[in-house]
């Protein structure tokens, strides 16, 4: 037998749950200059990948969900294999809440495509027939989300999604383990994306002082503000101590995401500053990301 042909290559490979985000995230790449193919199955990809190679250099996205859930058990041994004969691989996974997924399946009256059904009547045998739609769903998808990174869209707005997409499979995303600092509230729920969490709720509140409740933690006020008080250096210091710590043990294991989320109340003081620090004391570290959940929302 031959040697298998070599594969050169960019290549996206694009999953999650229904009613993720996957349309919107697949016009972000087409943006960003992918070649984009819809729902290709698995049985098809080493021929389209040396195909794309035989036609020239270009990046490619390949969209894959639970309409292929035949040819899903294919796909982690594929994606290995890639990576092996020396195919840049990143999988994104977009991920919502229960309850976000059920909303946008509700207002857009579409059919989920585990239920068989064309209609969503809001009875309850309705909403619990997708319920459980969305949780074989979650079955169906584990693997490739534990082999994929996590984007939490529960709460994102599209222009934000691109935008983190972006910065995710921007050209300056190479090789190395991207670490993504993002603050949040958590009256609005913690990221479910998010590998580590911190709660900064215990440090001193800037919102209670009334010159800095309308400002962020990004500004010249707040940040003087909590550079002054004790606890916010300490509690800074021992998270970026825990996070030098470790950092070298997740990239040998070979992670290519590691999202720490910092949360406070309302996300826009507290949780804002430490992320704004944090991002430029590991600036050094390579592809580093910021994300103002509830800022860039707004």
């Amino acid at each position: 037998m031959g040697a298998e042909p070599e594969l050169q290559g960019d290549v996206v490979l694009l999953t999650g749950m229904s009613g993720g985000g996957k349309s919107v995230a697949m016009h972000a790449l087409e943006d960003a200059g992918y070649f984009c193919v819809d729902n290709l199955p698995a049985e098809l990809l080493l021929d389209f990948l040396q195909l794309e190679q035989q036609r020239g250099e270009r990046r490619v996205a390949i969209a894959v969900d639970v309409r292929s859930a035949g040819s899903l058990p294919l796909m982690l041994p594929l994606l290995k294999d890639l990576r092996a004969r020396g195919v840049s691989v990143r999988s994104v996974f977009l991920d919502a809440s229960d309850e976000a997924l059920m909303r946008r399946f509700s207002e857009t009256r579409r059919p989920h495509p585990l239920r068989g059904d064309r209609a969503q009547d809001g009875s309850e045998d309705s909403h619990r027939l997708l319920l459980d739609a969305i949780q074989l769903e979650r079955e169906l998808l584990g693997g490739l989300k534990a082999e994929s990174t996590v984007i939490d869209t529960s709460q994102l707005r599209p222009a934000q999604l691109r935008a983190w997409l972006g910065d995710l499979v921007g050209p300056n995303a190479g090789s190395k383990l991207t670490l993504v600092f993002e603050s949040f509230a958590f009256k609005h729920g913690v990221p479910s994306d998010a590998d580590f969490v911190f709660d900064v709720r215990v440090l001193p509140n800037p919102y209670y002082d009334r010159e800095l409740r309308p400002l962020t933690g990004r500004d010249a006020p707040v940040a003087a503000y909590l550079a002054a008080q004790p606890e916010v250096g300490l509690m800074m210091g021992q998270i970026a101590g825990f996070l030098s710590r470790w950092l070298p043990n997740f990239a040998a294991d070979q992670r290519s995401y590691l999202t720490v989320a910092i949360g406070c109340t309302g996300g826009q003081h507290r949780s804002v500053y430490l992320v704004e620090m944090l991002a430029r004391q590991f600036s050094h570290h390579g592809h580093v990301l910021k994300r103002h959940r509830e800022l860039d929302a707004r």
